[in-house]
Protein backbone atom coordinates (compact mmCIF):
# COMPACT_ATOMS: atom_id res chain seq x y z
CA UNK A 1 0.00 0.00 0.00
CA UNK A 2 1.08 3.51 -0.75
CA UNK A 3 1.20 5.79 2.35
CA UNK A 4 1.23 9.63 3.22
CA UNK A 5 4.23 11.42 4.51
CA UNK A 6 3.08 14.14 5.73
CA UNK A 7 5.09 17.38 5.25
CA UNK A 8 4.49 20.58 7.82
CA UNK A 9 1.44 22.77 6.13
CA UNK A 10 2.69 26.44 5.02
CA UNK A 11 0.34 28.78 5.69
CA UNK A 12 -2.19 28.53 3.16
CA UNK A 13 -1.03 26.12 0.94
CA UNK A 14 -3.17 22.64 2.18
CA UNK A 15 -0.74 19.39 3.14
CA UNK A 16 2.24 18.18 0.55
CA UNK A 17 1.19 14.82 0.31
CA UNK A 18 3.88 12.33 -0.83
CA UNK A 19 4.13 9.00 -2.42
CA UNK A 20 5.55 6.08 -0.49
CA UNK A 21 5.93 2.25 -1.43
CA UNK A 22 3.85 -1.09 -1.94
CA UNK A 23 1.13 -2.12 -4.62
CA UNK A 24 -2.66 -2.27 -4.46
CA UNK A 25 -4.90 -3.40 -6.78
CA UNK A 26 -7.30 -1.83 -8.86
CA UNK A 27 -11.41 -2.70 -8.03
CA UNK A 28 -13.42 -3.97 -10.93
CA UNK A 29 -16.96 -4.80 -11.09
CA UNK A 30 -16.70 -8.42 -9.15
CA UNK A 31 -13.60 -8.10 -7.24
CA UNK A 32 -11.72 -11.33 -6.36
CA UNK A 33 -10.49 -11.42 -2.42
CA UNK A 34 -7.44 -9.31 -3.37
CA UNK A 35 -9.02 -6.25 -4.37
CA UNK A 36 -10.69 -6.45 -0.78
CA UNK A 37 -7.44 -4.38 0.88
CA UNK A 38 -7.02 -0.78 1.40
CA UNK A 39 -6.03 1.12 -1.34
CA UNK A 40 -4.50 4.46 -0.42
CA UNK A 41 -5.02 7.73 -2.12
CA UNK A 42 -2.55 10.69 -1.87
CA UNK A 43 -2.80 14.19 -3.13
CA UNK A 44 0.25 15.88 -4.83
CA UNK A 45 1.24 19.33 -5.42
CA UNK A 46 2.97 19.64 -8.49
CA UNK A 47 3.68 23.04 -9.18
CA UNK A 48 0.73 24.47 -7.49
CA UNK A 49 -1.57 21.99 -9.47
CA UNK A 50 -3.40 19.43 -7.26
CA UNK A 51 -4.26 15.84 -7.82
CA UNK A 52 -5.72 13.33 -6.32
CA UNK A 53 -4.54 9.93 -6.94
CA UNK A 54 -5.94 6.42 -5.91
CA UNK A 55 -3.42 4.02 -6.55
CA UNK A 56 -0.81 5.66 -7.46
CA UNK A 57 -3.22 6.58 -10.80
CA UNK A 58 -4.75 10.27 -11.12
CA UNK A 59 -8.16 10.23 -9.76
CA UNK A 60 -10.47 12.77 -10.23
CA UNK A 61 -13.89 12.72 -8.61
CA UNK A 62 -17.16 12.51 -10.30
CA UNK A 63 -19.15 12.17 -6.94
CA UNK A 64 -22.61 11.58 -5.84
CA UNK A 65 -23.76 12.58 -2.49
CA UNK A 66 -27.01 9.37 -1.84
CA UNK A 67 -27.49 6.13 -0.11
CA UNK A 68 -29.55 4.65 -3.54
CA UNK A 69 -29.02 4.00 -7.03
CA UNK A 70 -25.03 3.38 -7.34
CA UNK A 71 -25.66 1.22 -10.32
CA UNK A 72 -27.18 4.15 -12.10
CA UNK A 73 -24.02 6.17 -11.00
CA UNK A 74 -21.93 3.49 -12.27
CA UNK A 75 -23.71 3.86 -15.72
CA UNK A 76 -23.49 7.09 -15.70
CA UNK A 77 -20.18 7.76 -15.24
CA UNK A 78 -19.77 8.16 -12.10
CA UNK A 79 -16.70 7.27 -9.58
CA UNK A 80 -17.60 7.82 -6.03
CA UNK A 81 -20.43 7.68 -3.23
CA UNK A 82 -20.45 10.37 -0.46
CA UNK A 83 -21.55 9.58 2.78
CA UNK A 84 -22.64 11.62 5.66
CA UNK A 85 -22.09 9.56 8.57
CA UNK A 86 -20.89 5.85 9.44
CA UNK A 87 -24.76 4.53 10.42
CA UNK A 88 -25.53 1.49 8.28
CA UNK A 89 -21.77 2.71 6.37
CA UNK A 90 -20.78 -1.11 5.74
CA UNK A 91 -23.70 -1.91 3.41
CA UNK A 92 -23.06 0.95 1.56
CA UNK A 93 -19.51 0.87 1.20
CA UNK A 94 -19.77 -2.61 0.63
CA UNK A 95 -22.65 -1.95 -2.25
CA UNK A 96 -19.90 1.10 -3.95
CA UNK A 97 -17.09 -1.17 -3.74
CA UNK A 98 -19.12 -3.70 -5.54
CA UNK A 99 -19.67 -2.01 -8.48
CA UNK A 100 -16.09 -0.18 -8.42
CA UNK A 101 -17.28 2.91 -6.52
CA UNK A 102 -15.32 4.68 -3.97
CA UNK A 103 -16.65 6.30 -0.82
CA UNK A 104 -16.24 9.76 1.01
CA UNK A 105 -16.88 8.70 4.14
CA UNK A 106 -18.42 11.10 6.90
CA UNK A 107 -17.70 11.49 10.97
CA UNK A 108 -20.39 13.28 12.47
CA UNK A 109 -19.76 15.63 14.64
CA UNK A 110 -21.99 18.08 16.96
CA UNK A 111 -23.23 20.90 15.81
CA UNK A 112 -23.22 24.52 17.99
CA UNK A 113 -27.39 25.03 16.09
CA UNK A 114 -28.23 22.04 18.07
CA UNK A 115 -26.55 22.42 21.37
CA UNK A 116 -23.26 20.90 21.22
CA UNK A 117 -21.31 23.32 23.67
CA UNK A 118 -17.36 22.88 22.36
CA UNK A 119 -16.62 24.67 25.49
CA UNK A 120 -17.69 21.18 27.45
CA UNK A 121 -14.63 19.68 27.17
CA UNK A 122 -16.29 16.24 28.69
CA UNK A 123 -18.37 16.41 25.92
CA UNK A 124 -16.30 16.81 23.26
CA UNK A 125 -13.40 14.11 24.82
CA UNK A 126 -16.68 11.67 24.55
CA UNK A 127 -17.16 12.69 20.52
CA UNK A 128 -13.65 12.12 20.16
CA UNK A 129 -13.64 8.72 21.11
CA UNK A 130 -16.54 7.73 19.34
CA UNK A 131 -15.21 8.77 16.44
CA UNK A 132 -12.04 7.03 16.57
CA UNK A 133 -14.22 3.85 17.18
CA UNK A 134 -15.79 4.83 13.77
CA UNK A 135 -11.89 5.47 12.31
CA UNK A 136 -10.67 2.33 13.12
CA UNK A 137 -14.09 0.25 11.85
CA UNK A 138 -13.77 1.33 8.60
CA UNK A 139 -10.01 3.00 8.06
CA UNK A 140 -9.25 -0.80 5.95
CA UNK A 141 -12.86 -0.68 4.29
CA UNK A 142 -11.41 -1.20 0.16
CA UNK A 143 -14.25 1.38 -1.07
CA UNK A 144 -12.89 4.39 1.40
CA UNK A 145 -11.11 7.12 -0.29
CA UNK A 146 -11.35 10.14 1.77
CA UNK A 147 -12.66 11.10 5.50
CA UNK A 148 -15.33 13.76 5.69
CA UNK A 149 -14.91 15.10 9.73
CA UNK A 150 -18.36 16.92 10.04
CA UNK A 151 -20.82 18.44 7.65
CA UNK A 152 -21.08 22.55 7.73
CA UNK A 153 -20.72 22.63 11.94
CA UNK A 154 -19.83 26.04 10.68
CA UNK A 155 -23.16 26.41 9.80
CA UNK A 156 -24.48 29.20 12.76
CA UNK A 157 -21.49 28.66 14.56
CA UNK A 158 -19.39 31.23 16.69
CA UNK A 159 -17.53 28.66 18.68
CA UNK A 160 -13.65 28.23 16.41
CA UNK A 161 -12.96 25.54 19.04
CA UNK A 162 -15.13 23.64 16.98
CA UNK A 163 -11.49 23.45 14.43
CA UNK A 164 -9.36 22.57 17.43
CA UNK A 165 -11.46 19.60 17.72
CA UNK A 166 -11.42 18.88 14.11
CA UNK A 167 -7.73 18.94 13.95
CA UNK A 168 -7.39 16.79 17.16
CA UNK A 169 -8.96 14.02 15.16
CA UNK A 170 -7.21 14.76 11.48
CA UNK A 171 -4.28 13.84 13.88
CA UNK A 172 -5.60 10.57 14.92
CA UNK A 173 -6.35 9.71 11.55
CA UNK A 174 -3.14 10.57 10.18
CA UNK A 175 -1.64 8.61 12.77
CA UNK A 176 -3.86 5.50 12.28
CA UNK A 177 -4.51 5.53 8.94
CA UNK A 178 -2.20 7.28 6.57
CA UNK A 179 -3.44 6.12 3.51
CA UNK A 180 -6.83 8.41 3.08
CA UNK A 181 -6.48 12.17 3.53
CA UNK A 182 -8.93 14.55 5.37
CA UNK A 183 -11.40 17.20 4.79
CA UNK A 184 -14.75 18.68 6.47
CA UNK A 185 -17.27 20.30 4.86
CA UNK A 186 -18.58 23.86 5.20
CA UNK A 187 -21.69 25.75 4.31
CA UNK A 188 -20.73 27.85 1.21
CA UNK A 189 -17.51 29.49 1.68
CA UNK A 190 -17.69 31.18 5.56
CA UNK A 191 -14.29 33.54 5.26
CA UNK A 192 -13.52 33.84 9.47
CA UNK A 193 -14.13 29.90 10.07
CA UNK A 194 -11.48 29.58 6.73
CA UNK A 195 -9.03 31.82 8.39
CA UNK A 196 -10.01 29.65 11.83
CA UNK A 197 -8.90 26.29 10.05
CA UNK A 198 -6.03 27.94 9.07
CA UNK A 199 -4.98 28.50 12.81
CA UNK A 200 -6.76 25.59 14.47
CA UNK A 201 -6.75 22.94 12.41
CA UNK A 202 -3.14 23.10 10.48
CA UNK A 203 -3.37 19.39 9.73
CA UNK A 204 -6.51 19.60 7.22
CA UNK A 205 -5.44 17.74 3.96
CA UNK A 206 -7.77 19.90 1.84
CA UNK A 207 -11.09 22.03 2.18
CA UNK A 208 -14.64 20.88 0.94
CA UNK A 209 -17.16 23.38 0.00
CA UNK A 210 -20.95 22.90 -0.24
CA UNK A 211 -22.32 24.91 -2.44
CA UNK A 212 -25.15 25.22 -5.06
CA UNK A 213 -26.13 28.81 -6.94
CA UNK A 214 -22.57 30.30 -5.73
CA UNK A 215 -20.34 27.67 -7.30
CA UNK A 216 -18.40 29.53 -9.43
CA UNK A 217 -16.74 31.96 -7.38
CA UNK A 218 -15.64 29.16 -4.74
CA UNK A 219 -11.79 29.00 -5.87
CA UNK A 220 -11.67 32.62 -5.80
CA UNK A 221 -13.54 33.26 -2.48
CA UNK A 222 -11.69 30.49 -0.70
CA UNK A 223 -8.63 32.19 -1.97
CA UNK A 224 -9.11 35.84 -0.56
CA UNK A 225 -9.96 34.11 3.07
CA UNK A 226 -6.55 32.80 2.33
CA UNK A 227 -6.69 28.79 1.64
CA UNK A 228 -5.13 28.61 -1.62
CA UNK A 229 -4.40 25.26 -1.39
CA UNK A 230 -6.37 21.77 -2.76
CA UNK A 231 -9.99 21.48 -2.23
CA UNK A 232 -13.44 19.49 -2.95
CA UNK A 233 -17.12 20.38 -3.74
CA UNK A 234 -18.56 18.47 -0.85
CA UNK A 235 -22.33 19.29 -2.54
CA UNK A 236 -23.44 21.16 -5.33
CA UNK A 237 -26.83 21.26 -7.76
CA UNK A 238 -29.90 23.30 -8.14
CA UNK A 239 -30.55 26.36 -6.37
CA UNK A 240 -31.47 26.02 -3.00
CA UNK A 241 -34.52 27.74 -1.02
CA UNK A 242 -32.13 29.82 0.72
CA UNK A 243 -30.80 31.71 -2.82
CA UNK A 244 -33.84 31.27 -4.52
CA UNK A 245 -36.20 34.35 -5.49
CA UNK A 246 -38.80 34.80 -2.66
CA UNK A 247 -42.28 35.83 -3.34
CA UNK A 248 -44.37 38.80 -1.22
CA UNK A 249 -45.03 36.32 1.53
CA UNK A 250 -41.89 35.19 2.11
CA UNK A 251 -41.45 31.48 0.20
CA UNK A 252 -38.85 30.96 -2.80
CA UNK A 253 -39.54 30.31 -6.67
CA UNK A 254 -38.38 27.10 -7.43
CA UNK A 255 -36.57 26.49 -11.04
CA UNK A 256 -38.05 23.77 -12.88
CA UNK A 257 -35.95 20.53 -13.83
CA UNK A 258 -35.49 22.00 -17.17
CA UNK A 259 -33.75 24.86 -15.52
CA UNK A 260 -32.14 22.75 -13.05
CA UNK A 261 -30.66 20.90 -15.64
CA UNK A 262 -29.76 23.90 -17.36
CA UNK A 263 -27.80 25.70 -14.60
CA UNK A 264 -26.33 22.65 -13.35
CA UNK A 265 -24.41 22.35 -16.71
CA UNK A 266 -23.03 25.68 -16.07
CA UNK A 267 -22.13 25.10 -12.48
CA UNK A 268 -20.24 21.77 -12.98
CA UNK A 269 -18.33 23.76 -15.54
CA UNK A 270 -17.88 27.34 -14.22
CA UNK A 271 -17.17 25.57 -10.50
CA UNK A 272 -15.43 22.40 -11.27
CA UNK A 273 -13.91 21.38 -14.46
CA UNK A 274 -12.91 25.16 -14.91
CA UNK A 275 -10.58 24.64 -11.69
CA UNK A 276 -8.76 21.61 -11.88
CA UNK A 277 -5.47 22.67 -10.96
CA UNK A 278 -6.91 22.78 -7.25
CA UNK A 279 -10.32 20.95 -7.09
CA UNK A 280 -9.88 17.38 -7.04
CA UNK A 281 -13.90 16.96 -7.85
CA UNK A 282 -16.98 17.08 -6.63
CA UNK A 283 -20.52 15.39 -5.07
CA UNK A 284 -23.39 16.25 -6.88
CA UNK A 285 -26.65 16.53 -4.44
CA UNK A 286 -28.86 14.57 -4.07
CA UNK A 287 -28.53 11.41 -5.40
CA UNK A 288 -31.74 9.96 -4.33
CA UNK A 289 -35.05 11.71 -2.96
CA UNK A 290 -35.22 14.21 -0.05
CA UNK A 291 -37.52 16.23 1.18
CA UNK A 292 -36.57 19.80 1.44
CA UNK A 293 -39.36 22.42 1.41
CA UNK A 294 -40.43 21.23 -1.65
CA UNK A 295 -40.06 17.36 -2.40
CA UNK A 296 -38.69 18.39 -5.84
CA UNK A 297 -36.18 21.02 -5.47
CA UNK A 298 -32.77 18.99 -4.74
CA UNK A 299 -33.94 15.82 -5.18
CA UNK A 300 -32.29 14.19 -8.83
CA UNK A 301 -34.77 11.52 -8.52
CA UNK A 302 -38.48 11.00 -7.55
CA UNK A 303 -40.00 9.27 -4.71
CA UNK A 304 -40.69 5.84 -7.15
CA UNK A 305 -37.06 6.65 -8.71
CA UNK A 306 -37.75 8.52 -11.84
CA UNK A 307 -35.23 10.11 -13.05
CA UNK A 308 -34.90 14.05 -13.96
CA UNK A 309 -32.80 15.80 -16.16
CA UNK A 310 -30.17 16.49 -14.55
CA UNK A 311 -28.64 12.95 -14.95
CA UNK A 312 -28.85 13.61 -18.76
CA UNK A 313 -26.01 16.40 -17.89
CA UNK A 314 -23.99 14.72 -15.81
CA UNK A 315 -23.72 11.60 -17.58
CA UNK A 316 -22.36 13.77 -20.77
CA UNK A 317 -20.11 15.61 -18.77
CA UNK A 318 -18.83 12.32 -16.89
CA UNK A 319 -19.00 10.02 -20.25
CA UNK A 320 -18.88 12.72 -22.82
CA UNK A 321 -22.19 11.06 -24.62
CA UNK A 322 -25.31 11.55 -24.65
CA UNK A 323 -27.93 9.18 -23.14
CA UNK A 324 -30.14 6.66 -25.52
CA UNK A 325 -33.15 8.29 -23.76
CA UNK A 326 -33.26 11.62 -22.16
CA UNK A 327 -35.95 13.10 -19.49
CA UNK A 328 -38.49 15.49 -21.30
CA UNK A 329 -37.79 19.38 -21.07
CA UNK A 330 -40.69 21.61 -19.31
CA UNK A 331 -42.06 25.25 -19.64
CA UNK A 332 -42.71 27.32 -15.98
CA UNK A 333 -45.96 26.90 -14.53
CA UNK A 334 -48.78 30.00 -15.53
CA UNK A 335 -51.43 30.44 -13.61
CA UNK A 336 -54.32 32.73 -15.15
CA UNK A 337 -52.36 35.57 -16.66
CA UNK A 338 -50.51 36.29 -13.08
CA UNK A 339 -46.66 36.38 -13.23
CA UNK A 340 -46.04 34.19 -10.58
CA UNK A 341 -42.75 34.94 -9.42
CA UNK A 342 -44.25 38.30 -8.50
CA UNK A 343 -46.65 36.25 -6.65
CA UNK A 344 -49.87 35.04 -7.36
CA UNK A 345 -52.99 35.85 -4.95
CA UNK A 346 -56.62 33.71 -5.22
CA UNK A 347 -59.46 34.17 -3.80
CA UNK A 348 -60.79 31.20 -1.32
CA UNK A 349 -62.84 28.18 -3.42
CA UNK A 350 -62.34 30.23 -6.47
CA UNK A 351 -61.91 28.59 -10.16
CA UNK A 352 -58.71 29.00 -11.96
CA UNK A 353 -56.75 27.74 -15.13
CA UNK A 354 -53.24 26.41 -15.17
CA UNK A 355 -50.92 25.73 -17.83
CA UNK A 356 -47.41 24.27 -18.88
CA UNK A 357 -46.13 22.64 -22.11
CA UNK A 358 -43.54 19.59 -22.10
CA UNK A 359 -41.48 17.97 -25.09
CA UNK A 360 -39.59 15.00 -25.15
CA UNK A 361 -36.49 14.79 -27.71
CA UNK A 362 -36.95 10.99 -27.91
CA UNK A 363 -40.25 11.51 -29.39
CA UNK A 364 -42.13 9.75 -26.22
CA UNK A 365 -45.78 10.34 -25.60
CA UNK A 366 -46.18 12.20 -22.62
CA UNK A 367 -48.15 11.80 -19.39
CA UNK A 368 -49.00 14.61 -16.95
CA UNK A 369 -50.00 14.69 -13.39
CA UNK A 370 -50.93 17.79 -11.40
CA UNK A 371 -51.03 18.50 -7.68
CA UNK A 372 -51.47 20.82 -4.97
CA UNK A 373 -49.94 20.83 -1.20
CA UNK A 374 -49.70 23.03 1.59
CA UNK A 375 -46.87 25.27 1.16
CA UNK A 376 -43.90 23.37 4.07
CA UNK A 377 -44.04 25.12 7.17
CA UNK A 378 -40.58 23.10 8.10
CA UNK A 379 -37.81 25.57 9.20
CA UNK A 380 -35.62 22.94 9.09
CA UNK A 381 -31.31 24.04 8.11
CA UNK A 382 -28.40 21.83 7.17
CA UNK A 383 -30.11 19.12 5.59
CA UNK A 384 -31.96 18.42 8.17
CA UNK A 385 -35.03 15.83 8.21
CA UNK A 386 -37.87 17.61 7.00
CA UNK A 387 -41.67 15.64 6.41
CA UNK A 388 -43.17 16.20 3.44
CA UNK A 389 -47.09 18.05 3.19
CA UNK A 390 -49.87 16.02 2.43
CA UNK A 391 -51.45 16.26 -0.38
CA UNK A 392 -55.00 18.80 -0.78
CA UNK A 393 -57.70 16.03 -3.39
CA UNK A 394 -60.29 17.08 -4.56
CA UNK A 395 -59.49 20.34 -6.04
CA UNK A 396 -58.36 19.38 -9.64
CA UNK A 397 -61.11 18.82 -12.31
CA UNK A 398 -58.63 17.38 -15.00
CA UNK A 399 -54.90 16.55 -14.09
CA UNK A 400 -54.03 14.81 -16.77
CA UNK A 401 -53.07 17.52 -19.76
CA UNK A 402 -50.57 20.39 -20.08
CA UNK A 403 -53.60 22.72 -18.63
CA UNK A 404 -55.77 22.05 -16.25
CA UNK A 405 -59.18 23.67 -14.14
CA UNK A 406 -58.15 23.88 -10.28
CA UNK A 407 -60.14 24.95 -6.86
CA UNK A 408 -58.46 27.09 -4.95
CA UNK A 409 -58.34 25.44 -1.39
CA UNK A 410 -61.65 26.97 1.36
CA UNK A 411 -58.66 28.08 3.83
CA UNK A 412 -56.30 30.73 3.57
CA UNK A 413 -52.66 30.54 3.76
CA UNK A 414 -49.71 29.53 1.45
CA UNK A 415 -50.06 26.69 -1.09
CA UNK A 416 -48.31 25.01 -4.23
CA UNK A 417 -48.93 23.67 -7.51
CA UNK A 418 -46.81 20.76 -8.86
CA UNK A 419 -46.82 19.49 -12.31
CA UNK A 420 -44.90 16.51 -13.20
CA UNK A 421 -44.43 14.93 -16.88
CA UNK A 422 -43.50 11.24 -17.61
CA UNK A 423 -42.07 9.67 -20.83
CA UNK A 424 -42.73 6.08 -19.79
CA UNK A 425 -39.28 5.26 -19.92
CA UNK A 426 -38.52 6.18 -15.97
CA UNK A 427 -37.49 9.71 -16.71
CA UNK A 428 -39.86 13.32 -15.37
CA UNK A 429 -39.54 16.77 -15.39
CA UNK A 430 -41.78 18.66 -12.42
CA UNK A 431 -42.40 22.55 -11.99
CA UNK A 432 -44.36 23.95 -9.06
CA UNK A 433 -45.39 27.07 -8.62
CA UNK A 434 -46.85 28.94 -5.23
CA UNK A 435 -49.80 30.56 -4.60
CA UNK A 436 -52.06 32.28 -1.87
CA UNK A 437 -55.43 31.90 -1.06
CA UNK A 438 -56.38 34.96 0.64
CA UNK A 439 -60.26 36.62 0.66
Amino acid sequence: MYSFSHLKQRKGQGLVLVLSSVICLSFSLDPPSETNQPCTVTIKNEGGHYQLYRNNEPYFIKGAGGYKYYEKLKECGGNSVRLWSTKGAREYMDRAHALGLTVTLGLELGHERKGFDYNDKKAVKEQFEQVKKDILEFKDHPALIMWGIGNEVDQFANNYKVWDAVNDIVKFIHETDPKHPTTTMLAGVPIKHIKEIKKRCPDLDLLSINAFKWIAPVKKDITAAGWTGPYLIGEWGASGYWESEKVPWGTFMEETSTQKAEVCQERYKAGIKDNTERCVGSYVFYWGWKQARTHTLLSLFSEDGQETGILDILCKEWTGKERSNRAPTILPIGIDNFQTHKGVYLKPSSQHMAYTDAKDADGDKLYYYWEIYHESTEKKEGGDMEAKPKAITDLITNGKDKSLSFKTPAKEGPYRLYVTVYDGNNHIATANAPFYVKK
